[in-house]
């Protein structure tokens, strides 16, 4: 499929059901505790995904741009978060993805956002978007499996969707990877430009006279979050090493496992503190 005809197909990013019914729950109290209602919706990638579109569209009519789900939430009324919850909920059994293990994917996609955070704080960029650019990073992964899922089945065979070099094949096979697809979706919900400058160049953020010090934290935590999700040794580690990104962002390698805030060895399925 052209990238111009999945960016124009429809699709629905799934939620994690644990945290819709946690996130309505909290809705349905008298008083909604905001800052359990921002650690919540800052768990799954298609609500901050949904969040950040109706934040960022044209209805509200703001100067600025929505970096954050706690920039959305401050400018957004709590009936348009149980709309949007109530939406997920029932929406519950289209989540499945042709193969795509979503407790797997949930799972690292909060780890990278977490990465990009931290590592955002050492290169003085933006933390809130770096948050927000990890955990929604591979949505457009999401919606390759959902457009083409037999075009995908077969690259999923050769090199399954959390490969440390998952967007080198999906560029070989297609012509474009997830994060050009996460970026045409980004742009059409209008996203803040440094977001979706960030998802488009995260595979390849310095090449080409291109220089987005935003994309290369995302790159280096995909690659943290991904290396772990592949149980490489620490020799594989030195390896497979972005340097020439870590490079430019006056990173090296253990500067940035250093950074690592996630306590891997207590990570159980489905965990997803912030």
């Amino acid at each position: 499929m052209e990238l111009n005809a999945l960016l124009a197909s429809q699709f629905v990013l799934p939620s994690i059901p644990k945290v819709v019914a946690l996130l309505l729950s909290e809705l349905d109290r008298d008083e909604p505790d905001l800052k359990k209602v921002t650690q919540l919706i800052s768990t799954d990638p298609a609500l901050t995904t949904r969040l950040l579109q109706l934040s960022n569209s044209g209805f509200f009519k703001l100067s600025g741009k929505i970096n954050s789900v706690s920039e959305a939430l401050a400018i957004l009324g709590l009936g348009h978060v149980r709309t949007m919850a109530a939406a997920a909920a029932s929406a519950a059994s289209l989540k499945a993805v042709p193969g795509i293990n979503l407790q797997q994917f949930w799972a690292y996609s909060l780890n990278v956002a977490k990465l990009s955070r931290s590592l955002a704080g050492v290169v003085r960029q933006n933390q809130q978007a770096a948050f927000t650019c990890g955990l929604i990073h591979a949505v457009g992964e999401l919606a390759m499996h959902i457009g083409m899922p037999d075009a995908v089945a077969a690259l999923d065979r050769e090199v399954p969707p959390l490969d440390l070099n998952r967007a080198r094949a999906e560029k070989r096979s297609f012509g474009y990877c997830y994060a050009q697809v996460g970026a045409g979706f980004a742009r059409q919900w209008q996203f803040p430009q440094p977001i979706v400058d960030a998802l488009a160049h995260q595979d390849a953020p310095f090449e080409n006279n291109v220089y987005e010090p935003l994309a290369g934290v995302i790159h280096l935590a995909t690659w943290r979050a991904r290396a772990k999700e592949a149980g490489l040794s620490e020799k594989d580690q030195a390896v497979t090493f972005p340097g020439p990104v870590g490079e430019v962002l006056e990173l090296d390698i253990d500067m940035v496992l250093q950074q690592d805030p996630i306590d891997w060895s207590a990570q159980t399925p489905g965990r997803t503190l912030l």
